[in-house]
């Protein structure tokens, strides 16, 4: 007895898209015609068909089948190799269902790392400063976003951020000068509360040049001339404040009592 294509298809429980599909890529050998023309298929070509179907729940693709070939023996070694790919795409697949979690959780922001710890009230930023949080998300270590989470929980709400933020392209002299000065003062609070501050700053995915680099592009894309010029200043004057705290204190250094002419 031989079957019809749609008689094999439904068999196999496929469909005869799918058989002459497998005949196409040459998975699925071709029959012999009956006098009429019409195809028919044995025993051999519905085991074959059972084979590439069930070959292909599991998760092989046709090209992995065809490298199989059509022989008997079980592809043992094939199956561990599946094996371990799925074992590391649940992996994987586990580890995005843990950080679904915590950001259902904690209301976190889609667009930055779960690492980060920020729910959607920590980060009520304009959207450069928001764009520039995801840029430094990509910068920074994770131990180093920590830290840098932290502190921003608690500068956000400070005055001068958003002095800084509102700030207008064409702000005065005087408004950039007195406004670098208060936001040095702020930073430097924020130096001492943070004491893992400058380290964390230094720990980088990309490495300190590139790191730099890639900082420097945001900041040029993200703010206006005010801003970027009032982010220069800020940054003369915490380098000179850390300058002068590293400073060896001889004010209160007596003098060599030798240095005097003898009696």
């Amino acid at each position: 007895m031989a079957w019809s294509t749609r008689q094999l298809a439904e068999l196999a429980g496929t469909s005869l898209r799918a058989v002459r599909h497998y005949h196409a890529v040459g998975l699925l050998t071709e029959p012999e015609r009956s006098s009429n023309g019409y195809k028919r298929y044995g025993v051999a070509h519905l085991v074959r068909l059972l084979r590439i179907k069930r070959l292909a729940e599991l998760g092989f693709s046709l090209t992995q089948i065809a490298d199989m070939g059509d022989a008997d023996e079980h592809p043992e070694q094939e199956l561990r190799a599946l094996d371990a790919e799925l074992a590391r795409t649940i992996e994987r697949l586990q580890a995005v269902r843990t950080e679904l979690a915590v950001t259902l959780e904690q209301s976190a922001p889609t667009d930055l790392p779960t690492e980060m710890g920020l729910s959607a009230d920590d980060v009520k930023f304009s959207a450069a400063d928001r764009s520039f949080l995801v840029v430094l998300s990509r910068v920074l270590s994770p131990a180093s976003l920590d830290v840098y989470a932290e502190m921003v929980k608690t500068s956000q709400e400070h005055p001068t951020e958003a002095e800084l933020t509102n700030l207008p392209d064409d702000a005065d002299e005087q408004t950039r000068h007195e406004l670098a000065k208060r936001l040095a003062a702020h930073v430097s609070d924020l130096e001492k509360a943070f004491p893992r501050f400058l380290e964390a700053a230094q720990d980088t995915r990309l490495g300190t040049r590139a790191a730099a680099e890639t900082i420097g592009v945001a900041i040029t894309d993200l703010y206006n001339s005010a801003q970027i010029d009032v982010m220069r200043r800020l940054n003369t004057l915490l380098v000179a404040g850390r300058a002068a705290k590293a400073e060896p204190d001889t004010d209160d250094a007596e003098p060599d009592s030798d240095d005097g002419a003898g009696a």
